[in-house]
């Protein structure tokens, strides 16, 4: 594993406990299909919430959260469609897509910005 992913591992973990001490209960972590990845798809409630953690060590190649792009969202839209077709349960629920944004803090550790309702489909 690179150090970036290890860095992208560590930025969802402190994602998902985020989330979880905000009552949102883990159904999927690192769910793939052909369509792409989910890092996180939680349950808040009775809404299920695609979440997307980001990790921007520097700054200057733009920011974690405009890292979501079109093309981007496309997939991430795609990927969840999968997830309400294969996990049925699921699929009559609202849904919502959350983005996470993790930049490093050297003063005071890792920094999350969680955007919630990110983007429309």
């Amino acid at each position: 594993m690179t150090r970036a992913q290890d860095s992208g591992r560590e930025a969802e973990d402190l994602a998902r406990a985020h989330l979880e001490r905000q009552g949102l209960r883990l159904l999927a972590q690192n769910w793939h299909c052909r369509q792409g990845e989910l890092d996180l798809v939680m349950l808040d409630g009775d809404t299920v919430v695609f979440v997307e953690v980001r990790y921007r060590q520097h700054a200057a190649w733009g920011g974690a959260l405009e890292s979501v792009d079109a093309r981007k969202r496309t997939k991430l839209t795609a990927a969840a469609q999968q997830f309400l077709l294969r996990q049925t349960r699921w699929s009559a629920h609202p849904c919502r897509f959350d983005v996470i944004a993790v930049s490093p803090d050297p003063h005071h550790g890792p920094q999350l910005n969680w955007i919630q309702n990110a983007f429309d489909t």
